[in-house]
């Protein structure tokens, strides 16, 4: 069964108990005022890798993905609660409304996810549409005597939970005023630490509640959906390591205060995704889409195998020169698959493939699992009935449609045809030199070329 490594218990843990029939995860959703880039993608990618594999070992998965269409402010930390939502901000910047730019982007993020393979969760609900839940959690935090109210806001008492910090190491005797992240200078709160649960305002997006109109602070939206659509014990939750605080300790605190118990059994937190060394950033003009790669003639599953190379709890530097490599690994795979699948099926490869699953459940060791499809592909005393089986066994797992080729014919890769119309120019002027030098980027691109009486004769790597 699947281990993982848990941020709060600071080790690799089996992540269901023993006899479970289904797996319960929430994890973070998008905030939907912008497209996701690669490195957002990589978030939801563990998550269905941990889902995947745990359906693979007969669990029923219930997943919920919330979407934050309010509540996120450009700075968390700031102590204006006029601050300025994120939505609202791109709203006025594309002269749309609020509604319009979320939906675009939620539908953006879709999308994305679809071309990705990752399966969509059980429940996605959006933060606009919940407020209700909001307001009835916060109500019992404070009945429960963890919040209170200050002029229409309402905060949460930080010192009120005295196991805070257990997921990141931030205890609040160490955490100081006007740094961590924190709503530190808001006069009205009682400890620098404490947060905003609602804040009074009258600007829009807001709704009324007991305490006055105004809008759910961003941590409160998570606890008060996974206890709506999970239930008040869950097996996982996932989500980015920059969100390991203050958004997920927040959320700990406030879900196990308003149950009185431990509500989440595992904290599971992906690294961050570099692109050419440095963190992704609009200031540092890196930002990639996955449309800029589709764009670039790579299949979108290359983003997912560049991803699966390497352990969701390692940072990962990509490159292009990375896409290009995956994308060429995903097409000779689909392209050996399609040739296995005209041979004689065979029993599967069961040393392989249980190599590959035991690394899989070994804190998904994804990069280990990938090595025993290389050498399967290799193993020529294997037959290629056997291979089939066992790639396609194992692609329910990685997700990568190595499928797709069966039974269409043979494609060349973008921009091979170009260089092959080029190169016969060349033989054809006898310039040797242009032609060899053309020859090896097709081989680069895997396009062999075999110069033949008849003409140049092409094979696919």
């Amino acid at each position: 069964m699947l281990r993982l490594y848990d941020t709060k218990a600071r080790r690799v843990e089996r992540i269901v108990p023993e006899g479970a029939r289904t797996l319960r995860m929430y994890t973070c959703g998008p905030t939907v005022y912008r497209f996701a880039h690669v490195g957002n993608l990589r978030s939801y990618l563990l998550s269905d890798m941990i889902r995947r594999v745990c359906e693979r070992h007969g669990l029923r998965a219930i997943v919920c993905q919330n979407i934050t269409d309010v509540g996120h402010l450009v700075d968390d930390a700031q102590i204006d609660p006029q601050g300025e939502d994120k939505i609202l901000r791109q709203a006025r910047a594309e002269g749309r409304s609020a509604t319009e730019i979320a939906r675009f982007y939620e539908e953006a993020f879709r999308a994305d996810a679809a071309a990705l393979n990752l399966r969509p969760p059980e429940y996605t609900p959006r933060a606009t549409e919940t407020i209700d839940l909001m307001i009835e959690l916060i109500a019992r935090l404070l009945e429960k005597g963890h919040a209170y109210v200050v002029d229409g806001s309402v905060y949460f008492d930080a010192r009120s939970f005295p196991t805070y910090g257990e997921i990141s190491g931030n205890r609040l005797d160490t955490l100081k005023p006007g740094g961590d992240r924190f709503e530190s200078l808001d006069p009205r709160k009682r400890f620098h630490a404490d947060w905003a649960l609602w804040k009074r305002s009258d600007r829009e997006l807001t709704w009324d509640s007991p305490w006055g109109r105004g809008f759910p602070g961003w941590h409160v939206e998570c606890s008060a959906m996974s206890l709506r659509y999970l239930g008040d014990r869950f097996d996982v939750h996932t989500g980015g390591i920059d969100l390991r605080f203050p958004h997920h300790e927040d959320e700990r605190a406030q879900s196990n205060a308003a149950t009185g118990h431990e509500v989440v059994a595992h904290w599971v937190h992906g690294e961050h995704l570099l692109f050419d060394g440095r963190k992704m950033s609009k200031q540092t003009g890196n930002v990639v889409l996955l449309r800029d790669v589709v764009e670039a003639g790579l299949d979108p599953l290359a983003v997912r195998l560049a991803m699966l190379d390497h352990r969701y709890r390692q940072q990962m530097n990509l490159t292009w020169e990375t896409l290009r490599a995956a994308d060429r690994t995903l097409r000779r795979w689909r392209r050996r698959v399609a040739e296995w699948a005209e041979h004689p099926s065979r029993p599967m490869a069961a040393e392989y493939a249980a190599r590959a699953k035991a690394a899989l459940d070994d804190d998904l060791d994804t990069p280990a699992a990938l090595r025993v499809l290389r050498e399967l592909e290799r193993d020529e005393s294997v037959p290629p009935g056997s291979r089939f089986e066992t790639f396609l066994e194992l692609d329910h797992l990685f997700g990568l449609d190595l499928s797709r080729d069966i039974g269409a014919a043979p494609t060349l890769p973008p921009g091979a045809a170009e260089l092959l119309e080029r190169r016969e120019r060349a033989r054809a002027a006898r310039d040797w030199a242009t032609s060899d030098r053309l020859r090896e980027e097709l081989a680069e691109m895997g396009v062999k070329v075999a110069d033949t009486p008849e003409g140049q004769k092409v094979v696919l790597d």
